[in-house]
């Protein structure tokens, strides 16, 4: 093997060919320091150009990151909101469970029989709820909390309706007792002073001792005589020793009659009200002078006028 080698050189001025001979070992590691600084070359090329690549998807990545944050954070913030609004009905219909409950008391009304509120459901939306510790640890958004929301969700529709249908049991009692109350004599059927009081007396024409049905009330000729509850005329007209009456069937068992009447100022069928002019006192039938014959009557018995008058 040569240790040199001879290399010709092309000279342009002399233009002649030159022989120079130059070691092996020198050109072949000429050689392979080229072919190295090459491989560097292009490897770090490469890199460079691997680098900027991932520089550009870890700046995507970051952009992706910060609006999934964003968006985690609005999500957060609208669960908060909606957990409070959940809240806030809780506490609000356990405020009309209460006034309900009030009601009841006040009025002595017995509740409808079924399960009250949110005691029928199981007790109330859990606590936690209020989930401003659980945001904190980045948990707003999981199986578990989402799907107490929902159950508080469940509990507030059942809660509501349960409630709602308390409240219309409660006001179809109040509406009967203002019926009953509407339709109960309760007011002094005309202006006088009492001649004769319900129950046994003597009779001033007879002299025998009879039950008296009614309440007399005595006062000049043609004093207005008034409805003493809501109801509608059933009779206009004349019956026997009471002359002219007139008669009101109020409804829930209660019937009024008022007799010795000179005028009648309504007819048969029509509605009246409480404290409607429905006649004038007179002296019709057998009387002993001007008054008005009173009588009540509950399910067909006559009861004592006077318990019916509040005024």
């Amino acid at each position: 093997m040569h240790n040199r080698l001879s290399v010709l050189i092309y000279s342009p001025r002399k233009t002649t060919l030159r022989q120079i001979t130059v070691p092996a070992v020198f050109l072949y590691g000429s050689v392979c320091a080229f072919f190295i600084i090459a491989a560097l070359a292009g490897y770090g090329f490469y890199d460079y150009i691997g680098a900027k690549k991932n520089a550009g998807r870890a700046a995507v990545l970051a952009k992706e990151i910060s609006f999934q944050q964003e968006k985690n954070a609005h999500q957060q913030k609208q669960i908060q909101e909606f957990a409070n609004d959940i809240n806030e009905l809780k506490s609000k219909l356990v405020t009309l469970n209460r006034f309900e409950k009030k009601i009841r008391v006040i009025a002595d009304i017995q509740n409808s029989g079924r399960q009250e509120g949110f005691f029928s459901i199981g007790g109330f939306i859990p606590d936690d709820l209020d989930s401003r510790g659980r945001m904190d640890q980045g948990t707003a958004l999981d199986s578990h909390y989402l799907r107490e929301m929902h159950a508080g969700i469940n509990q507030l529709e059942i809660a509501s309706i349960e409630q709602g249908f308390q409240f219309e049991t409660l006001l179809q009692y109040l509406e009967k007792q203002k019926s009953i109350l509407d339709c109960t004599p309760s007011i002094r059927p005309a202006k006088g002073w009492i001649s004769s009081s319900f129950g046994y007396r003597k009779n001033p024409f007879t002299g025998r001792r009879e039950m008296h049905k009614g309440l007399d009330i005595a006062n000049h000729k043609g004093t207005s005589i008034v409805a003493t509850a809501a109801g509608v005329v059933t009779y206009v007209g004349r019956k026997r020793l009471l002359g002219n009456i007139v008669e009101i069937n109020h409804g829930h068992g209660f019937i009024t009659r008022y007799g010795h009447i000179s005028k009648a100022l309504i007819k048969k069928g029509q509605k009246v009200k409480r404290g409607e002019e429905i006649a004038k006192i007179g002296n019709t039938g057998r009387s002993t002078g001007p008054h008005l014959h009173y009588e009540v009557s509950f399910n067909g018995i006559q009861v004592n006028p006077r318990k019916y008058i509040l005024n």
